[in-house]
């Protein structure tokens, strides 16, 4: 039996793949536990209509990042921090003041797409951050964090 996958199932599929399956599976599990549906002709159509609007949605978001991946590649951001008479800063610096800074810029990137390859940042110097903007488009970021 064919079944269209409504989300990721471990060791059969991802979603929206159609996949075989025995008849008893599909009927006694995936498809009463909405895991799946049905792939009739109908259904089949539907799915592949649905597939194409996304694919164009996507292309469009897509378009959108790499737009905005070229605006960001300009950037480069001064952080300032507390810090000691050495250069140590008090508490460190982390993906929130990056996150607002780059809103001061006038880019509005949420602090969850935003990654700092050194895991802590407790000193004075010049930095570097990944933003995600969609699935295949990163960019990085350098900054600098200076003594307030």
């Amino acid at each position: 039996m064919n079944v269209i996958l409504r989300q990721d199932i471990p060791n059969l599929g991802h979603k929206d793949d159609i996949v075989a399956v025995k008849d008893g599976y599909a009927r006694n599990y995936l498809i009463p536990q909405g895991f799946a549906i049905n792939a009739t002709s109908e259904a089949t159509k539907v799915h592949e209509e649905i597939l194409r609007q996304r694919a164009h949605k996507e292309q469009q978001l897509k378009e959108a990042a790499l737009k905005m991946a070229e605006e960001l590649k300009n950037v480069s951001l001064t952080i300032g921090a507390k810090t000691s008479t050495k250069g140590k800063i008090f508490g460190s610096v982390n993906t929130i003041q990056i996150a607002e800074a780059l809103k001061e810029k006038g880019f509005d990137v949420e602090r969850k797409n935003i990654s700092i390859k050194d895991d802590l940042i407790k000193e004075v110097g010049n930095y570097s951050a990944t933003v995600k903007l969609h699935k295949e488009v990163r960019v990085d970021i350098p900054f600098e964090i200076v003594s307030e």
